[in-house]
């Protein structure tokens, strides 16, 4: 009685700090959305992986020492880090000009492509039910971006390009979870953001400095990330994945709530529907994979 109280203590745990890292992440973007009005996109991007960057080597660092760094993989590490600089960057794009809640369901779209894509590129099988759930989803795309709809369609293109990249980072990371442990994986990411996105720093730059709120807010961005990614590995760590991985599509519901409270902005019934459908499609097949 004792261990299945202590299970269940631990598993009610991991579903609190899954559900602050989405909060983390839906915050992030809210933010990022608010401060692309003031700064440039690009710059923004590079203050986040920066700051995450930061925060690992004074923090995490000094216990990992050289074990953070070193990997037998760099080139597909490398890879990873630079496709979610792409999703970072392609998706602040699209918040620019769409809302938040329509931005996340669009690039919830990538758990779909990383189910079609696992076939050639992992090996496993693609079963019909794959098929019928990427068509649905796919279908919710085009509920919200639909023809004659108030989404600009170059904030589109960008949402969907942050999910193809997003669904390549998904499948990297399987190849990669084998032989690299977390905060390895966790620490190159930063510092690949933080690099690829460097040389865009005197492009962007016109050398005008934020003001004090707004300097927060863009640390804040790197502090966003960075602790929902280690919450996430922690809750992760103590649960296993199929449990929690349908709670993922709950960022839906924090980037809806963020995106009335913050921009006082709320899908119209079509979007709503659309929404619901890339949901409900991701969730059959994070459901489908437990059994």
């Amino acid at each position: 009685m004792a261990d299945s109280q202590a299970v269940a203590s631990l598993r009610t745990g991991s579903v609190l700090l899954c559900l602050c890292a989405l909060f983390l992440f839906s915050a992030l973007d809210a933010t990022a959305k608010h401060l692309s009005a003031f700064l440039a996109v690009p710059l923004l991007v590079w203050a986040r992986y920066l700051v995450h960057l930061l925060i690992m080597v004074l923090t995490i660092l000094p216990g990992q020492g050289r074990g953070i760094i070193l990997t037998r993989r760099p080139w597909l590490m490398g890879l990873r880090g630079v496709t979610l600089a792409g999703v970072t960057l392609l998706g602040q794009l699209a918040l620019y000009t769409l809302p938040l809640a329509e931005t996340t369901a669009l690039i919830f779209v990538a758990p779909l492509l990383v189910a079609l894509l696992a076939g050639p590129l992992l090996g496993e099988q693609v079963r019909s039910r794959t098929w019928l759930a990427t068509v649905a989803g796919f279908a919710g795309v085009l509920l919200i971006a639909r023809p004659g709809g108030n989404l600009a369609a170059t904030g589109v293109a960008c949402a969907l390009g942050a999910a193809l990249c997003y669904a390549a980072y998904q499948i990297l990371t399987r190849k990669l979870v084998a032989t690299e442990p977390p905060m390895r994986l966790l620490f190159y990411t930063a510092l690949l953001g933080t690099l690829v996105m460097s040389p865009v720093v005197p492009v962007f730059w016109d050398g005008r400095l934020p003001s004090f709120g707004q300097g927060l807010l863009v640390v804040s961005l790197g502090v966003y990330g960075g602790l929902g990614h280690l919450l996430l590995i922690r809750a992760f760590r103590e649960t296993p994945a199929s449990l929690l991985s349908p709670l993922l599509y709950l960022q839906l519901v924090w980037a809806t709530l963020l995106g009335w409270l913050v921009f006082d902005h709320l899908p119209d019934l079509p979007a709503i529907v659309g929404m619901l459908i890339i949901g409900a499609s991701g969730l059959s097949l994070a459901i489908g994979r437990q059994k």
